[in-house]
């Protein structure tokens, strides 16, 4: 696994990210509407060059071989 960095909810994803994987931390950024969310943060990092981004809440944004996948706390698709 390989670190890649960090950011805030409602901030710029790194560009590096897909167009599919950032539409992903879009969507689920917009089901936390309403909630504060100011001290929460993403974290990306790259497992077998694939991108792997994680919120502090535990929801989780991977690339698969079926393509990009959400879940809640590591277990259950969006």
């Amino acid at each position: 696994m390989q670190l890649g960095t960090r950011w805030s909810v409602g901030g710029e994803p790194p560009a590096r990210l897909s167009p599919e994987v950032r539409a992903a931390v879009r969507a689920v950024e917009g089901e936390l509407l309403g909630r504060d969310t100011s001290l929460w943060r993403w974290t990306l990092t790259w497992l077998e060059g694939r991108p792997v981004v994680e919120l502090d809440d535990g929801t989780v944004i991977r690339v698969t071989h079926d393509g990009v996948v959400v879940t809640e706390d590591g277990d259950t698709p969006r």
